[in-house]
């Protein structure tokens, strides 16, 4: 007979809200959602392995139903109970309907999920809800001051290289926190920790043969659970990731997670019902006027998300993230589907938009679109209001442009050095509006751009076809890696000017996790599948490129120490004050105003230096191929920043830094920039 004993288990009916499972002193709730159901089981299950319940209860509508809540109070179950639901009603695919009554099905609510989604041995977990958190104290990292780094749990540390008693866990990434403090960085942004579905990808690798699975996890289905597969004790993800969090925030390190509200695991019509197909199909996902699944997330299906009960979930997911979990914020993938309305229309003023934004919940947390979709939206620059940040792409690809050398670029590097004011300023947004990336988890490495002119994506089983085809790149002159110093010299040079450029810009810099020493994934831009050395971090870089990690972590301090870049005003060429020099003016490289219409590959512009406590600076880029002569304005000045010199003289603290004359010709590289500080006490002025 089963563990559990039914005859000790008595059934009342429940309460309809909160959904979920709730575990009381007596016994455990359950409730679920279901419009069109005409028939719902609870399953009870003794071990996650099992296929068939140990028990399982039909809830008569009249006795377990209110409205379209179906709950069930159940005396004598304990915490830890393993469960799923069935739902038997109409299978009219052309009205959207698809129930299944032989199919059992995951809690859209449930916290903790075990087993094997994809072998369909997943059950939920109920557990009662821990309030133990009275020492966690948020960071509350302040806009200019944040600087976020992107990262996959697993990947950070699953190589053997990484060196931790946790490989792959977060565990291993609590004990990779000194690498983070040590770099600078203040928030990390995680790839989706929600429980995903799909994991194995139906094809193997060319190169080794072996099964390709999905590594980055946007698929997901347990949008309450964090993942199991990050945990090193099974089913102990939901502590150790609350242990994770509170070793970031001890840190001073906030979290940020990539959470994907456009679509689920469950995919097309061929694809697996786990979930939200069998309870309500027609309500969560869009469908069009013949029940085919409308597919703006490039995945398959869509979520319905301004769909009223979607929306409550959403809501309802984030503030459980916020509250009970302590995060400190999110970035929403393919954002611009949080604004379609039930037929796909993009609307303005979208009502989940505005409900995350003034949800008094989540006023604190910070609130990060990835302003475009798969249906061709492309909302960067107009994404919500005031609350919201965006990716900014189009940073992302003038930055790239101007450093490749490309014709017309220098005045759209202008804009978005300093914090794109075409895109915000407009609608009273200010940089901090402005997530400024070079590089993501999506496309090229910093080094890879530096490496490959196109993608090389033969491994992920799809003939070259997947991955974006213009990544606006420079190999330098080599495709891929090679034993040239010339060609590597130039490639560290260009690492160094990507990455000065990030914190030396206006807006909230976001760097891709080991882009500080020059990690790649050969050539490959859509690395989703490569669960395997060619995206995991290779540590020995660190060492390796011990140079370039120690540009990249003197950058970010560089930035913390002159607050002018972390403004939250846009420049406006003004004085700041009466008969100073204005915050900003730009130069051409002999030191005359800049004529923007006569476009070239280099510029100059000095940033003023009595707001904000700086010292004024000047900063000089030569994106050309060969070397720029720059005429150094009148004054006294320190070389504080040139990566056209080897380390340690590539970035320089104000007391070691080399003094230059004003006046004097200072020659940049080819693919260089310079900066240089007034001296204390001595102001310069043309």
């Amino acid at each position: 007979m089963s563990e559990l004993n039914a005859v000790h288990l008595h059934l009342m009916p429940g309460r309809a809200y909160p959904l979920g499972a709730a575990v009381r002193q007596s016994g455990v709730r359950f409730a679920v959602v279901s419009r069109y159901a005409t028939r719902v089981w609870l399953a009870l299950y003794d071990n996650a392995e099992d296929v068939e319940p140990a028990f399982e209860v039909e809830l008569d509508p009249e006795r377990y139903r209110t409205g379209d809540v179906w709950s069930v109070y159940i005396e004598g179950l304990a915490s830890g109970a393993l469960y799923m639901y069935r739902m038997d009603g109409p299978l009219t695919p052309k009205t959207g309907l698809r129930f299944d009554k032989n199919v059992y099905l995951l809690d859209p609510y449930a916290k903790v999920i075990v087993g094997d989604i994809q072998a369909r041995t997943a059950k939920c977990v109920a557990f009662g809800e821990k309030q133990d958190w009275v020492d966690d104290v948020r960071p509350r990292v302040p806009l200019d001051r944040l600087v976020i780094y992107e990262t996959h749990v697993r990947g950070f540390t699953v190589g053997e290289s990484a060196g931790v008693p946790h490989p792959g866990t977060y565990l291993g990434l609590i004990e990779k926190i000194p690498h983070l403090k040590d770099l600078g960085v203040t928030a990390v942004e995680l790839l989706p920790i929600q429980e995903f579905g799909e994991t194995r990808l139906g094809r193997s690798s060319i190169a080794s043969g072996q099964e390709l699975h999905n590594y980055w996890g946007y698929s997901t289905v347990g949008f309450f659970a964090p993942t199991g597969r990050y945990a090193v004790v099974p089913g102990g993800q939901l502590d150790e990731f609350r242990r994770m969090v509170s070793a970031l925030h001890k840190a001073g390190i906030e979290i940020i997670l990539d959470v994907v509200f456009n679509h689920t695991s469950e995919g097309n019509e061929l694809g697996p019902t786990l979930s939200f197909r069998g309870l309500d199909n027609a309500i969560y996902y869009m469908l069009d006027d013949e029940g085919a699944y409308r597919n703006y997330s490039g995945c398959g299906n869509t979520l319905n998300c301004n769909h009223p009960l979607v929306r409550d979930f959403i809501l309802d997911c984030l503030r459980y993230w916020v509250t009970v979990l302590h995060v400190d914020g999110f970035r929403f993938d393919l954002a611009s589907i949080l604004g379609r309305d039930t037929k796909g229309r993009i609307v303005e003023n979208a009502g989940l938009i505005e409900r995350i934004a003034e949800d008094p919940t989540l006023r604190d947390a910070k609130l990060i679109a990835e302003a475009w979709d798969a249906g061709g939206a492309y909302q960067v620059g107009s994404f919500g209001d005031v609350r919201w940040a965006e990716w900014n792409g189009r940073y992302r690809d003038d930055i790239r442009r101007f450093w490749r050398g490309g014709e017309h670029a220098r005045g759209d590097f202008a804009t978005r050095l300093t914090g794109s004011s075409d895109l915000y300023q407009w609608a009273g947004r200010s940089p901090a509006h402005s997530i400024n990336f070079v590089t993501a988890h999506d496309g090229f490495t910093l080094r890879d751009l530096v490496s490959y002119n196109q993608k090389h994506n033969r491994l992920n089983g799809e003939d070259n076809r997947d991955g974006g085809d213009d990544n606006i790149s420079w190999n330098c002159g080599i495709e891929g890696e090679t034993g040239d110093a010339r060609i590597n010299a130039l490639r560290l040079r260009m690492q160094k000017d990507f990455l000065a450029t990030l914190f030396l810009s206006l807006g909230i810099p976001m760097l891709l996790g080991g882009d500080e020493f020059g990690r790649t994934q050969q050539g490959n831009n859509n690395a989703y599948c490569q669960d395997n050395p060619i995206s995991w971090y290779d540590w020995r870089f660190l060492e390796k490129n011990a140079d370039l990690f120690r540009f990249c972590k003197e950058m970010i301090r560089f930035r913390r120490e002159n607050p002018v870049f972390g403004r939250l005003e846009f420049f406006e060429g003004k004085p700041a004050t009466n008969g100073g020099e204005p915050d900003i003016a730009w130069f051409d490289n002999t030191g005359e105003p800049i004529m923007w219409e006569n476009d070239a590959p280099y510029l100059a512009c000095r940033i003023g230096g009595v707001a904000n406590d700086s010292v004024a600076l000047y900063l000089m880029f030569n994106a050309a191929r060969k070397d720029i002569s720059f005429r150094v304005p009148r004054g006294a000045w320190l070389m504080r920043i040139n990566t056209g010199q080897p380390s340690p003289r590539d970035i320089c603290d104000a007391k070691d830094a080399p003094a230059v004359e004003g006046r004097s010709l200072l020659v940049l590289p080819a693919k260089s920039l310079a900066v240089l500080s007034c001296q204390p006490n001595a102001e310069a002025s043309d």
